[in-house]
């Protein structure tokens, strides 16, 4: 039973970064490595493999925003803690890949052996690794559509030569970390930042797929503050027959069940005005099957709303319904 620990997303200058804590329990996967030697097929298929069999899983993230508020080292920190702080099974021993313990402040620390190259050599390591990538990959291909034009989906945020060229064309975006040394002349420039007018989005992007993947933005955006807030996310889109839940986590004991809608500009109003009484009767629905399904006891339970948009404030209304 050992939690193994790997980030991804250390070096780009946009997006994320992602540490991956995985407790395979057990669970036997062929093929597992570092991330970085298997295809994005391979790394595909292993990821649903290993979320089929492991454990535990856990995934830590933290922001550019965040990144550059803190710096990296205690990013790496933070979203370590974020990640095994979702870990629920049982395990006897921490193995981070490299050689920093970023658990060191906390009541875990003695529990750690950091390891060079330990995402090759320990299969819960390797797993981790993966389940980031996967996860990182997948959300930097979602900004490629919310922020057209950067090749998001080609390069995931690294500073190549297209993603340079790019920034110099349309300016930077809410992704990139502006604390890194190459993008540190714009931090305070505000004429050089992305305006999505500047670019004429063709009518196939405003169809559902545009409008799912903005949705999904507004719900990591939504999940990321939830996580500020203390809470450990539990389930994202979870489906009854009658009822989507966008997110449910977890703070103080209680229960949260939060539909996150999505508004173009902060003065638009709170995600409130469209619960309708039926809208709220299938929450409540949703939530007390969870709650059963989950075989949950003597638990609080509270339906909430979350207001998130594109600019800043990024979220709008936190409201307890």
């Amino acid at each position: 039973m050992i939690l193994g620990i790997d980030e991804v997303g250390r070096g780009p200058w946009a997006g994320p970064l992602v540490v991956g804590a995985v407790v395979l329990g057990g669970a036997i996967i062929d093929g597992l490595t570092d991330s970085k030697k298997l295809s994005k097929k391979q790394r595909v298929r292993l990821d649903i493999e290993i979320r089929e069999k492991a454990a535990g899983i856990g995934l830590g993230w933290i922001s550019a925003n965040e990144i550059d508020e803190v710096g990296l080292s205690q990013a790496l920190v933070i979203a370590t803690k974020r990640a095994v702080e979702q870990i629920a099974c049982p395990y006897h021993e921490i193995i981070i890949d490299g050689n920093v313990n970023f658990l060191q402040s906390t009541s875990k620390a003695d529990y750690v052996k950091t390891m060079k190259k330990a995402d090759l050599l320990v299969p819960s390591v390797s797993a981790a690794s993966i389940v980031a990538k996967v996860a990182r990959d997948n959300y930097m291909i979602l900004q490629d559509d919310i922020y057209p034009g950067y090749g998001f989906k080609r390069h995931v945020g690294y500073g190549t030569a297209t993603h340079r060229a790019a920034i110099n064309k349309l300016g930077i975006t809410p992704l990139h970390r502006l604390s890194f040394a190459p993008l540190q002349k714009y931090a305070n420039n505000k004429a050089h930042v992305f305006n999505k007018s500047d670019i004429e989005l063709t009518s196939n992007q405003n169809n559902a797929s545009t409008t799912k993947v903005i949705g999904d933005t507004a719900e990591d955006v939504a999940s990321e503050y939830l996580i500020r807030l203390g809470h450990k996310i539990l389930d994202r889109n979870w489906k009854t027959k009658y009822c989507e839940i966008d997110i449910v986590s977890c703070e103080n004991g209680t229960i949260y069940f939060t539909e996150v809608k999505y508004r173009k500009k902060p003065n638009q109003g709170d995600g409130l005005a469209v619960i309708t009484p039926k809208k709220l009767r299938q929450m409540k629905f949703a939530a007390e099957f969870y709650v059963l399904s989950n075989k949950m006891a003597d638990v609080n339970m509270c339906l909430s709303v979350i207001s998130a948009s594109s600019v800043s404030p990024e979220v709008i209304d936190f409201i307890k319904i």
